[in-house]
């Protein structure tokens, strides 16, 4: 019988010797939201064509964790906006969020989602941060497949170094307060 050496790519500080490893539960908690988001899409237009062809077998979303894709907020933790909001749309994207358990991250992408793009007119929300706020903006009109897998390591990060009492913390608060979400 052969002893195979296995080397996690990533592992997190900690203490280890023969047959154990100790490390802090932020650490393993962030570990695992990392590479376990549930994403939940809301694409209107063109950007929701793009996040197609990522989660396709050329880019394959799923080996960063993200292949099970939710379409019920109360099942998902990272809300992507694709695409043109109207500002009649503006409620719903909102409930959405709102209907979402925490931890939840926001990534906005597409030039669109983040800044109402080339559509300057009264009736499209000019940035979806005016109704919610956003972890992570993918520029672009549309953003390639390699920016959204950019994105979504980005996210990844974000969810891996967050610890277990920042939602409860007063600068959290303060920040949903500004929205207007309690």
């Amino acid at each position: 019988m052969s002893t195979v050496d296995i080397k996690p790519e990533y592992k997190p500080e900690g203490v280890e010797g023969a047959g154990f490893f100790a490390t802090s539960l932020d650490k393993v908690v962030g570990l695992a939201r990392a590479n376990s988001l549930w994403p939940l899409p809301f694409a209107t237009s063109c950007c929701g064509i793009e996040f197609m062809a990522t989660m396709a077998s050329h880019y394959d979303l799923s080996r960063f964790g993200s292949e099970r894709l939710s379409f019920s907020p109360r099942q998902a933790d990272l809300l992507m906006v694709m695409g043109t909001i109207s500002k009649k749309l503006a409620p719903v994207l909102r409930q959405v969020y709102e209907q979402m358990a925490e931890p939840k991250w926001v990534l906005s992408m597409g030039a669109c989602a983040s800044s109402g793009g080339i559509f300057d007119t009264y009736s499209v929300l000019q940035g979806i941060d005016r109704v919610i706020p956003v972890d992570v903006y993918i520029p672009g009109c549309p953003p390639r497949p390699e920016q959204v897998l950019d994105g979504i390591l980005r996210i990844q990060e974000l969810s891996k170094n967050e610890s277990l009492r920042m939602r409860n913390s007063p600068e959290y608060k303060a920040k949903l307060a500004l929205y207007g979400i309690e």
